[in-house]
């Protein structure tokens, strides 16, 4: 199987590694790619945006399948222009990626579905966004209703901070979402689905915001772990159950069926299981975890549900060692990233016993050195037998990357890994098993 993969982020980098790694994939290319990606595969300078550029690449190069990585193309309609032309694509279509695109339809979905989610007012001016505020009060959660790349998120106690994050989306064009605040520890569960039926991978939990105690601004992801050994018995049944299978329907029922993966942000509040939201792509740092430790090969599993086959498709394996990915970003990232800067200490780090580094934000400079070219520069991954093995070999590895003015969390997965983590006892335990495939 030769296979084309769209993007130039680190969950790409993490999906071309597990690809090569598929005994029936004989042959991978990336557009356009990252001086990482360039490393292990032939990549192609297109706009990954342009459904006409995606689709004539493909052709030409005679792929058996597209993985569409970033939200962005999927909006765009890229997935559409492969399908028209008969060329099997892992990606939603630019209408069922609308649960993406736009936080107000997703819950319009939700509802429909019957779906547990945050209360939620949609807001088109201050006036609107001041009385939603003052309807949920503090702390409150304000969502741009487009994307967003991850950062469109305010969680504050300011309601000053919350009217002005609402602002600065309307005087852009937008609208808002204003929602209830939910309680209790978050995590995120990826669910493939061929528009029919689904298959969740494990479950992990990533973290948004900049700086350790999950303080200051949102980001696009500062890091991730899996599995969730906190996770209550039967979590990932009950995600399949509540949310993602009556999901799939509804989009079906609404003529447009959703093939791809549905990423599933959760709460485990006090009042049960509840969506934060959806995306219609795999997330990115979750993505990093989580493929570091799926044995199923890839390839086969996304081409299944390209081709609407999932239903075959036998139970995922997974190995029993535990995932920990650190973001090394750049130097005033989420802001204004500092890029162009050399990065160095990158064989050192992926010669660690158990650790490999995935490139997001990276290119190659005139003399083919490795250089940042984006807010979050590279995802370090460690694997070990317990959390607190897989942490000490990815920060072991953040250790040894030099990056100028780079920041980076030193508390990813520290409360799980200490056992710190706790969820709500009012919440329902039923079930087996939280992990896909155990």
């Amino acid at each position: 199987m030769k296979v084309l993969v769209i993007g130039a982020g680190g969950r790409e980098h993490a999906i071309v590694r597990s690809l090569l790694s598929d005994p029936y994939v004989h042959e991978v290319h990336a557009a356009p790619g990252n001086a990482g990606i360039a490393l292990l595969v032939p990549t192609h300078a297109i706009d990954a945006n342009d459904p006409a550029a995606v689709t004539a690449l493909a052709a030409k190069l005679d792929v058996d399948l597209v993985v569409v990585g970033p939200e962005a193309p999927l909006v765009a309609g890229v997935s559409d222009a492969l399908r028209e032309r008969g060329i099997p694509v892992f990606g939603p279509s630019r209408a069922a990626a609308a649960l993406e695109g736009s936080k107000a339809f997703a819950k319009q979905i939700m509802a429909s579905a019957g779906v547990p989610t945050a209360m939620a007012k949609v807001a088109a001016d201050l006036e609107e966004a001041a009385e939603a505020l003052d309807t949920f009060g503090a702390p409150y959660v304000v969502k741009d209703d487009g994307l967003a790349a991850g950062k469109g998120v305010v969680v504050t106690s300011d309601r000053a901070e919350a009217l002005a994050h609402a602002q600065a989306c309307f005087e852009a064009g937008g609208t808002v979402v204003i929602e209830e605040f939910l309680d209790g520890p978050e995590a995120s569960l990826f669910v493939i689905s061929d528009g029919t039926d689904v298959v969740p991978l494990a479950p992990a939990q990533d973290f948004k915001r900049i700086f350790d105690q999950d303080e200051g601004p949102n980001t696009g992801g500062m890091g991730a772990y899996s599995p969730l050994e906190w996770a209550p018995a039967g979590l990932v049944q009950e995600v399949i159950d509540r949310v993602a299978q009556p999901t799939i329907d509804e989009m079906a029922h609404r003529g447009t069926p959703f093939a791809g993966v549905l990423y599933c942000g959760l709460a485990l509040t006090s009042r049960g299981t509840k969506v934060i939201e959806f995306n219609a792509r795999f997330g990115d740092p979750e993505t990093q975890a989580v493929l570091a430790r799926l044995r199923t090969p890839l390839g086969g599993l996304l081409l299944a549900a390209a081709k609407g086959q999932l239903a075959d498709v036998e139970p995922l394996r997974w190995t029993e060692e535990s995932a920990v990915a650190v973001v090394v970003a750049a130097e005033n990232y989420p802001g204004t990233p500092r890029t162009g800067d050399r990065i160095r200490g990158l064989k050192k780090a992926n010669a660690i016993e158990g650790v490999h580094v995935l490139h997001a934000g990276t290119a190659s400079d005139d003399e083919g050195k490795v250089v940042s070219a984006g807010g979050r520069v590279l995802a370090v991954v460690g694997l070990g037998e317990d959390l607190v093995e897989a942490r000490e070999r990815a920060y072991e590895g953040v250790g040894l990357i030099q990056l100028p003015g780079s920041q980076h969390r030193q508390d990813i997965a520290a409360k799980a890994a200490r056992n710190l983590i706790a969820v709500p006892a009012a919440r329902s335990n039923a079930g087996s098993s939280t992990e896909a495939g155990a």
